[in-house]
């Protein structure tokens, strides 16, 4: 997931200005997360395919980065990522260690020492980090998988730091060979997504969020290079039809534990991914402002994308808060009757999808900033783009 790269609307800098139809793409990708999270609604994978639209959008500025010298665009990338997921580490490893984990007598990690130096994986998440399966009581505060819930979603920054170190390699395959390339990951997904190779633990995981998007990854360099724009509309939305059509078969006959949750089913996952961001880049139409109705969410839209890699990181964790706070409501004078507590039972979701973003907010006023130190701009607290204390001069 990248950060934003260019300053808030209404700030002149130099460069080229943000591609706003991109940014709404990735305001709803975030969004969904968000909500998928919460409700855990399979319907929602299907419906837009938030990581495969995150990925290709990340590949595609990869892509325009890679105009300057790699090593210096992939050490910028690792300056802006790693600082975000320090601070979000040390908060998250506190709470566990605070809650009774111990990694050296944890065997799901590893225990001993093992355990100790696979937290290296908190802050340079070249491996997937080690967290306690059930940490707690069932019946406490919060459920005793919360631990897994707020480090789940950080495989996401795994596969990205990955996609980063090896996008120089996979932007000149593409290059001297683009069909090829683009289709590789989809080939290796049918060999590793499907059982007929078996790539045990932390490697196969790894293998296999790969293949899963690395198509989309690299249809982001398609993107930015014009090539996908060179391919005729119809073929590509016809042929991208096909392929989501066949991942859809491929679901119907291999469920995952949630029936049709595609994050359950990689192959399935792959074509449909992939053939959505076809469709959706595509159609690509390279806003430089919103246009009409969709401008009064120009504000929600910039911050998100100036707080991306805040949203993500902390959404999970802060999904999890909602509900000790929701059921502390049960205990407030006007709830104790019986009505009262039937209604907040039957609202209950309702409520918890309303309390989650003022609890993003606060997040983004008091961790965002951490992404501007990173960028090497000013600390923001709610950079959504509007002016802010500039006195207007007079006409004289």
């Amino acid at each position: 997931m990248t950060q934003a790269e260019t300053a808030p609307v209404g700030t002149r800098t130099p460069g080229p200005a943000r591609d706003r139809y991109l940014d709404l793409l990735r305001f709803f990708a975030l969004f969904r997360v968000v909500v998928y999270h919460l409700f855990g609604w399979p319907w929602l994978t299907i419906l837009f395919p938030s990581m495969g639209v995150m990925f290709a959008l990340a590949g595609s500025l990869m892509a325009r980065s890679l105009s300057r010298p790699a090593a210096n665009v992939v050490k910028g990338r690792l300056r802006r990522l790693l600082p975000p997921l320090w601070l979000f580490s040390v908060v998250l490893l506190t709470l566990l260690l605070s809650a009774g984990w111990h990694p050296l007598r944890d065997p799901d990690v590893g225990g001993g020492w093992a355990g100790w130096a696979r937290l290296a994986d908190y802050f340079l998440p070249v491996g997937a980090p080690p967290y306690p399966e059930h940490l707690g009581s069932a019946s406490g505060l919060l459920d005793d998988t919360w631990g897994e819930q707020a480090a789940g979603p950080l495989w996401y920054l795994r596969a990205y730091l990955w996609f980063v170190l090896l996008s120089p390699l996979l932007l000149r395959a593409f290059r001297r060979a683009p069909l090829p390339t683009v289709l590789a990951p989809l080939a290796l997904t049918a060999v590793v997504g499907t059982g007929l190779v078996t790539i045990p633990g932390e490697t196969g995981d790894a293998v296999t969020d790969f293949a899963v998007f690395g198509g989309c990854w690299i249809l982001g360099f398609a993107h930015h290079e014009g090539v996908l724009a060179r391919v005729p509309r119809y073929a590509a939305v016809s042929l991208s039809c096909l392929l989501m059509a066949a991942g859809l078969w491929w679901a119907s006959g291999h469920p995952g534990p949630e029936g049709w949750d595609l994050n359950d089913i990689p192959l399935a996952q792959a074509c449909w991914s992939f053939g959505a961001v076809v469709v959706l880049l595509q159609y690509s139409p390279s806003w430089r402002e919103l246009p009409g109705r969709l401008r009064r969410w120009d504000r929600p839209i910039t911050l998100a994308n100036n707080r991306a890699v805040t949203i993500y990181l902390w959404h999970n964790m802060l999904i999890m808060a909602t509900f000790p706070l929701l059921d502390a409501a049960y205990g407030l004078p006007f709830m104790q009757s019986d009505r009262a507590a039937s209604l907040l039972d039957s609202t209950y979701g309702f409520w918890t999808f309303v309390a989650v973003w003022p609890l993003l907010a606060v997040a983004v006023v008091a961790c965002g900033w951490v992404e501007d130190v990173a960028a090497g701009r000013r600390p923001r607290v709610w950079p959504d783009g509007a002016r802010r204390g500039r006195s207007r001069r007079r006409a004289p």
